[in-house]
């Protein structure tokens, strides 16, 4: 478990001093603020996370970098807040002994907020976030949107790439009416898609609200704009479908391949019988 002393010699490494409460007014008086999210492994282990520099538990919030924040997800997200890239790569190495399976390389998406603080909370056509406010609280419900997003684009190039391999091979069984040896690979690719899907996807809740919705309306009201302006449920849903397709695929060819062995069977049994015919006509033909 790691504790307040794990936390201050992260940011001795970062050779700045406690910033204190500083931290957090820095971005109060910011109007424009860069958002990152980083996919970085199948889980995070965040209870052992919470010392001076910790401005919330839910989600862990922390003060990092010279000036600004990270905000870690137990299922495998950080999102960094006013960190430059040298910040983030070190932030990541520090929490190396919270990651859970470690991605060898990781999806990142990036979004700039725009503080107006009479305009519409929304995602402009520009790819702009526009906050009223720079508010913890507000950042927050922010990091969870753009979490969940990355943890969505991430499954939907898996899903993507077992489709292109799926296409080929039902070609060539459409045309031969025989499973390629290929295909076994191809199992075990739709067996890892499948089985880290439910490993880590269900650990997001898409369609689940953060808590912090619950006791003030106004990011209630926020969190359902932002989830619609990234479809954040109509990508659930399709991914779902997805999965489910590729889920009775993998049926449909465990059930040829099985077909295809039990075949192979009978041939050596067959075999087997014409063989011992075959000895037993030979000693009675001897024996006369």
């Amino acid at each position: 478990m790691f504790g307040g002393g794990f936390w201050r010699e992260y940011t001795k490494s970062l050779a700045r001093p406690r910033v204190g409460a500083r931290g957090l007014m820095h971005l109060e008086t910011k109007s424009r603020i860069r958002a990152s999210a980083w996919f970085i492994g199948e889980r995070l282990n965040v209870r052992g996370v919470g010392n001076d520099d910790t401005l919330s538990m839910v989600p862990p919030t922390l003060r990092a970098g010279k000036m600004g924040l990270a905000i870690l997800f137990r299922f495998g997200v950080v999102v960094f807040i006013e960190l430059d890239t040298a910040e983030q790569a070190a932030f990541i190495e520090s929490i190396n002994p919270l990651i859970l399976e470690k991605f060898e390389s990781f999806e990142k998406d990036e979004v700039e907020i725009e503080i107006l603080p009479n305009e519409t909370e929304r995602l402009d056509p520009r790819g702009i976030l526009i906050l009223n406010e720079p508010s913890t609280q507000r950042i927050q419900v922010v990091a969870r949107v753009l979490a969940k997003s990355i943890v969505l684009s991430y499954y939907e190039t898996q899903v993507a790439r077992v489709f292109d391999d799926i296409e080929p091979l039902a070609e060539k069984l459409r045309q031969s009416g025989r499973i390629p040896e290929s295909s076994n690979k191809l199992m075990r690719q739709i067996g890892a898609v499948l089985v880290a899907e439910t490993r880590t996807t269900g650990r997001v809740e898409i369609a689940e609200k953060p808590e912090i919705t619950w006791d003030f309306p106004e990011l209630d009201k926020l969190y359902e704009r932002l989830s619609a302006e990234y479809e954040l449920r109509e990508r659930d849903l399709a991914l779902e479908r997805k999965l489910g397709l590729i889920s009775r695929i993998a049926e449909t060819l465990l059930d040829l391949l099985q077909h295809r062995r039990s075949l192979h069977v009978e041939w050596y049994i067959a075999i087997l019988i014409v063989l011992e015919l075959l000895m037993t006509l030979y000693s009675m033909f001897k024996g006369m």
